[in-house]
């Protein structure tokens, strides 16, 4: 096990590696740059930024520069559109409010995919089955930006129960972590109902009934656990694309997450914060990937990580 985690995370560490040098150099090569102005900036004064911020240097030096301070110091460098705040700063300052309003919607997403999609398998083709499955494809189907302005405009406005707005209590966490959550446990629950469906087939299953088992001990015992797994393993990639995913969220409610820093980055090709979001978003999916599988082996003995293989 211990090896097994050692190399997931030197394969982890070359992602990473990977990925913030496609980004250096993508950045680099596209045309504009970060002190690209409506009103051009005095050439003197220009080249003083260049120098100040190492672009006067080779594209191979700034690269050595830059992999160097982050890979030894963890030094994502300085912003440079907000010269007076490093990126550490500017991530460490945003981001533990955008992965508490992603960890919320996750919780969220569980809490309502994971019941639904067990009882749409276990009424199988019933009134509740289709009821659940077509509200399931809503989720999926509609967009961040409606269902939030649907929720605001019910519960804000018509009865007046909750926040509109901003980040300020548990009350101002309700209605954003519910439209974030809403469309991944649309995917958990069709997800959960297959994989169910497909335990309920199982002779294990017809074998337990016959024992005199109640339905419920079959559900929860054996049809939710081995049904799991599945779910199990969208559960890393699921959890960063929902914190990724909060951006179009934290807009419409306004919260001061990661989303205005990331957005304003990539119009002002600001190269610095851009690279750091996304490598701190890339840390996130790596780890979550790692706990999965470490979570295999808890739910079913039977899986053993060896030889980096499962």
């Amino acid at each position: 096990m211990i090896s097994y985690l050692l190399r997931r995370l030197l394969y982890g560490i070359l992602v990473l590696w990977v990925l913030l040098s496609t980004l250096f150099f993508i950045l680099r090569f596209l045309p504009g740059g970060p002190f690209d102005t409506d009103k051009k900036l005095p050439p003197e004064v220009l080249q003083n930024l260049r120098v100040k911020y190492h672009l006067n240097l080779p594209l191979w030096q700034q690269y050595t520069i830059y992999l160097k301070n982050v890979a030894l110091h963890l030094d994502l460098g300085p912003s440079l559109k907000n010269p007076d705040r490093s990126v550490n700063e500017m991530l460490m300052s945003s981001f533990p409010i955008s992965f508490q309003l992603g960890v919320l919607a996750f919780i969220i997403s569980y809490l309502i995919g994971i019941p639904f999609g067990l009882l749409a398998a276990y009424r199988h083709n019933t009134s509740v089955d289709r009821f659940l499955m077509i509200s399931a494809i809503s989720g999926v189907s509609l967009p961040s930006f409606l269902t939030g302005s649907l929720l605001i405009l019910l519960f804000s406005k018509i009865l007046s129960l909750l926040p509109a707005a901003r980040w300020d209590g548990w009350q101002h966490m309700i209605l954003p972590a519910i439209t974030l959550g809403l469309r991944p446990a649309a995917i958990l629950a069709r997800l959960m109902r297959g994989s169910a469906l497909e335990i309920l087939k199982a002779d294990y299953i017809r074998t337990a009934r016959a024992k005199g088992l109640s339905e419920v001990d079959i559900l929860f015992k054996h049809v939710l656990k081995n049904a799991f797994l599945p779910i199990l393993t969208l559960s890393g990639p699921l959890l960063a694309s929902i914190i990724t995913g909060s951006f179009i969220v934290e807009f419409i409610f306004a919260i001061p997450g990661m989303a205005d820093y990331f957005v304003d980055a990539v119009f002002n090709r600001d190269y610095t914060l851009i690279i750091g979001a996304t490598l701190l978003y890339a840390v996130l999916l790596v780890l979550a990937n790692i706990l999965v599988d470490v979570l295999y082996t808890v739910l079913d003995s039977r899986i053993v990580l060896v030889r980096g293989e499962k």
